[in-house]
């Protein structure tokens, strides 16, 4: 049984309202090009970002997504005392992303921000997600198999590395969330039409 401190809620809520800050849409304001919601796959995040904006953009929006996983871990894993708090920092703002408060609950999917909880939560366990993720888009040139599949194995590599059923269960979680958001990508994989 797990105990719940004002601390840990702190920084729950304050990951998921981090992770609710869209910064492919701060920038298309700030940059001027087209907000990623009506261009585009419609998503607001780099790879569509880069579609509509180029290269700088598209950096730009996925470091600030990064962060947005990354930080609030980072500094959860220095004040907060137990690591499955730690963990549901890391998903806020996973979450925070994916159904952002500011924008009707309709966030993008995910990726950038999941991959920057995990290296700040378990730096091996992201290095391994990264590498894969860098794989499978070399060879068969999909972004979004890529994600899919690399977070699929993240539950797994996790409980090889830690034998922590509680956080590979929650990581497990992750890889579910991810999979519903790209759904309409595994559809389209599916009949071969995925760009």
């Amino acid at each position: 049984m797990f105990h719940l401190t004002w601390l840990d809620g702190i920084f729950m809520l304050g990951a998921y309202l981090l992770g609710s800050f869209s910064s492919a849409i701060t920038l298309s304001k700030i940059m001027g090009f087209a907000d990623p919601r009506s261009e585009g796959s419609n998503n607001p995040g780099a790879t569509n970002v880069m579609r509509i904006a180029g290269k700088k953009a598209a950096t730009l929006t996925l470091f600030g997504d990064l962060l947005k996983g990354f930080v609030p871990v980072l500094l959860a894993q220095f004040l907060l005392q137990d690591s499955l708090f730690v963990a549901f920092t890391g998903i806020a703002a996973f979450l925070g992303h994916c159904y952002p408060v500011y924008y009707q609950f309709k966030g993008g999917k995910g990726v950038a921000t999941a991959i920057g909880f995990i290296l700040a939560f378990d730096w091996i366990s992201g290095l391994a997600v990264v590498a894969i993720w860098l794989l499978v888009a070399k060879v068969f040139r999909l972004s979004s198999l890529a994600a899919l599949i690399a977070f699929l194995c993240l539950p797994f590599i996790y409980f090889a590395l830690h034998s922590q059923l509680d956080i590979s269960l929650l990581l497990g979680f992750v890889s579910i969330v991810l999979i519903w958001r790209h759904r309409e990508n595994i559809r389209r994989i599916v009949r071969g039409e995925e760009s």
